[in-house]
């Protein structure tokens, strides 16, 4: 059909869906060779061996005789626990990003000078280049932060003297520029999205050299710029549960395979941003807190296993909620038994239950995990067990510490950035080779026709 006849280039777009749709179609039986690994999994849901990493392990099975056996999640930075990494920092009361940070870009837990040097090095690299903010953010809000954020971090580019540089202390000192400002990026950031989308005051704040990142951000995201030491250290440890995953998950992987290409810093990083944006990834938080206010919305008596359970199954049958048919938060590609963020995430809201009182919103996220988990093991005649993941709880934190919807990507993000760069450097060092992988052609070979005679 002609453009002509379509008042804009959206009509016209629209008018050749359908068109559009079926050229690229292909049958789901073209994917029942074992060989295609769609989504890059194996048929059994693991995932492909794409490579070897030393950063992070995410164990939520075992093998015997080939098959996948569940067991407890564990999660590893550097070949340590996750689990004793936040509880040990619980018990001395101190912040543990930064050790963590410290961990997966060097590989060895850091002693106390090289503690104090580090955070010392990171403290200098907070602030941005002069007039980044007004140049970058003031000038062009956009209402995603993520957006903002990744724009940000490809404009750095320009303010870097050696940007494509890939010698590894060039890249070490990004990744540590990285770190320190990222936090002030997406505080800044969500001030204009506020201001000029939503209508609020314009207040901003800078960064304070001897402030841990977890109580910069608070600082910097709240108009009075006041935050208490139990806030700070319940943000910091959701910091250091999201600071890595494995090189298996999308963005990660997205990170590496563009090292993989010799291309800057800068760009790797913000392609990862762009996977983390995506609501099967980063953006599934903010999705199972929309399901817990249609929950709370719509089911008089949150206590009632009855009830819960018969909306449960509505949700799962697309008949309620966003009627996509997904239970947000319930599930994960590799944990089984449990995903330990998520377990030490509930541990700590319980925790803090003597000076907040339990919500409504986790009480109906401990009823989704506990009515919902059967229920979708069953909708999908699923044999190994699956489990709540960490986002049916990171979003209840956020809530609890008054940090908006807008914002919870965008933290996953401040967190995860020392994992990615990390991962950037390993796969520097190590690799020297660029991710290619093959695709099968699914569509038969036929001759040019001439326009004329088509």
């Amino acid at each position: 059909m002609d453009a002509e006849k379509f008042s804009s280039p959206r009509e016209y777009a629209k008018s050749l869906v359908t068109d559009l749709k079926a050229s690229y179609a292909i049958d789901p039986e073209f994917y029942e060779d074992d060989n295609i690994k769609r989504g890059l999994r194996n048929s059994d849901g693991s995932g492909v061996l794409a490579g070897a990493s030393k950063i992070g392990s995410v164990l939520g099975y075992y093998l015997q005789d080939g098959m996948r056996m569940p067991q407890p999640g564990h999660l590893y930075y550097r070949g340590i626990d996750v689990e004793e990494i936040v509880a040990a920092h619980r018990a001395s009361n101190t912040f543990g990003y930064e050790e963590v940070a410290y961990l997966l870009l060097y590989g060895d837990l850091p002693n106390r000078t090289q503690a104090e040097r580090f955070n010392r090095v990171l403290s200098e690299a907070k602030p941005l280049p002069e007039r980044f903010f007004e140049n970058e953010v003031f000038k062009t809000p956009c209402q995603d932060i993520m957006n903002t954020l990744a724009r940000c971090v490809l404009s750095l580019y320009a303010y870097d003297s050696n940007p494509d540089d890939t010698s590894i202390d060039n890249v070490l000192l990004q990744s540590i520029e990285l770190t320190a400002r990222f936090p002030t990026i997406v505080a800044q950031a969500y001030a204009m999205k506020r201001h000029y989308f939503n209508g609020g005051s314009l207040y901003i704040h800078n960064p304070k050299a001897e402030l841990s990142l977890a109580e910069n951000f608070l600082r910097l995201v709240r108009r009075d710029k006041s935050y208490t030491d139990k806030e700070a250290k319940l943000l910091d440890a959701l910091l250091m549960l999201h600071a890595e995953h494995s090189g298996g998950n999308n963005s990660t992987f997205v990170c590496r395979a563009v090292t993989s290409t010799g291309s800057d810093t800068y760009s790797a990083i913000a392609a990862a941003i762009g996977s983390l944006k995506g609501p099967l990834h980063g953006g599934a938080n903010a999705a199972v807190m929309r399901m817990i206010a249609d929950i709370k919305e719509n089911v008089r008596d949150i206590h009632d296993d009855d009830e819960m359970s018969a909306y449960i199954d509505k949700l799962l049958d697309g008949e309620a909620g966003d009627r996509s048919g997904k239970l947000y938060g319930i599930g994960h590609a590799v944990y089984t038994v449990s995903d330990p963020r998520a377990v030490i995430l509930k541990d700590l809201i319980k925790e803090l239950s003597g000076e907040i009182a339990l919500s409504d919103e986790f009480i109906i996220a401990e009823k989704v995990e506990a009515l919902g988990v059967p229920k979708l093991m069953a909708k999908k005649h699923m044999t190994i067990p699956t489990c709540a993941n960490v986002d049916l709880y990171s979003g209840i934190v956020y809530s609890m510490l008054g940090i908006p919807e807008d914002l919870y990507t965008p933290l996953f993000a401040t967190a995860r950035i020392s994992g990615w760069c990390a991962h950037r450097l390993e796969e520097l060092i190590t690799s020297g080779r660029i991710m290619r992988p093959a695709y099968r052609n699914a569509v038969m070979h036929r001759p040019y026709v001439p326009i004329g005679k088509r």
